[in-house]
């Protein structure tokens, strides 16, 4: 277990890609600490895949996915599925399909080495100051209390930064997740899979090949009661149609941000910035939230590693860009969740609907 010192110039809470992203960049100039609540490596309930954006930003960062973290189909295409009309809309939207746990663990292995990783730590408090912001946290070993001057909240849907600071805390959709055995091959694409009979509860399902498994996931809007049976019924009517979808290997379930208003967008407060879903980024349309996560990630490392005292205005301004572009979405989300429009989606013809999610 590494040893904990008491002053970092930034610590980073959250070791998933806008975490780790954000203390590469941070590294640039001081010490950084990055605390992670789970044990490492750790598994996160997603469907692994990258778009263009999130692509491009890696490779600003000199990050360029190997091989091994590529599952089959290497390519995936968005397709837009009305399950009880059996309408099938696909689109050139296209990811990168990847291994998600790999890719966390990947991306922590190409931290320099003044960036100090603790794994197993939970948030107990957040104090701020002129000079900079003190931590908290237990470990197994003991409770630690470190201060920097700058630090990055980067701990996903459920933030402790963003609760400690006193921040409006996000909701969050319910996600369950199966990792199903493939009788044989599915076809190269991402459905996401709107149904009717479930309830006013259910959002939509997706389905994701890989290799041998494929992910299988349903997303239900907050206070959802008893969403594991739910599910279950889900996993029923998916298989009755598609018999490649065989026996549950695993299941999971997650929190994913629930994000309705530009003002749960939080780039941050005093010393304390908020990067990746802890801050609010994250597509309200399509729920796609790797490619935010690098880029804010990335823009608040960045910004800690200058002058700590204008390391918010710098923070903010970088990612001015991104909230706009939250919400041009939202300004499109309660059309797209109300029942007419995924009703009149199925007479749309597939370039129309491509087009649209290319901008989504």
């Amino acid at each position: 277990m590494q040893q904990i010192s008491s002053h970092y110039r930034t610590v980073v809470v959250g070791a998933g890609p806008a975490g780790i992203a954000a203390a590469r960049e941070a590294a640039a100039t001081g010490t950084v600490l990055l605390v992670e609540a789970s044990a490492l490596p750790r598994s996160k309930s997603c469907g692994g895949m990258l778009n263009p954006s999130a692509m491009a930003c890696l490779r600003s960062m000199g990050l360029t996915p190997p091989e091994h973290l590529v599952r089959e189909p290497r390519y995936v295409r968005f397709r837009y599925v009305d399950w009880d009309r059996r309408i099938h809309k696909e689109t050139l939207l296209r990811f990168l399909n990847v291994d998600r746990d790999a890719l966390d663990s990947w991306m922590l292995e190409h931290l320099p080495d003044s960036v100090t990783v603790t794994a197993g730590a939970n948030v107990h408090t957040v104090e701020q100051g002129d000079d900079g912001a003190t931590l908290e946290f237990d470990r197994a070993d003991a409770v630690h209390r470190v201060t920097c001057e700058t630090l990055i909240g980067a701990d996903g849907a459920r933030s402790s930064v963003r609760r400690a600071v006193g921040a409006l805390e996000n909701r969050a959709y319910v996600t369950i997740q199966d990792r199903v055995l493939l009788q044989e091959p599915l076809s190269p694409l991402f459905d996401c899979v709107y149904m009717r009979g479930i309830g006013d509860c259910f959002g939509y399902s997706y389905v994701v090949p890989k290799g041998a498994h494929a992910l299988v996931g349903s997303v239900f809007y907050p206070k959802t009661k008893h969403p594991h049976t739910k599910h279950e019924y889900v996993m029923e009517r998916l298989r009755e149609r598609m018999p490649a979808l065989g026996p549950t290997a695993d299941r999971e379930a997650a929190a994913a941000l629930y994000l309705r208003s530009g003002a749960d967008v939080l780039p941050g407060i005093g010393r304390v910035l908020m990067a990746g879903e802890a801050g609010g980024f994250i597509s309200p349309t399509s729920g796609e939230g790797i490619s935010y996560a690098v880029r804010t990630g990335r823009a608040a490392g960045m910004a800690a590693s200058g002058p700590p005292s204008s390391a918010l205005a710098t923070y903010e301004a970088a990612v001015m860009d991104i909230r706009r572009e939250i919400g041009r979405k939202l300004r499109w989300l309660p059309l797209m969740e109300s029942r007419t429009a995924k009703y009149l989606a199925g007479y749309l013809p597939e370039k129309l609907i491509s087009g649209v999610t290319m901008g989504l």
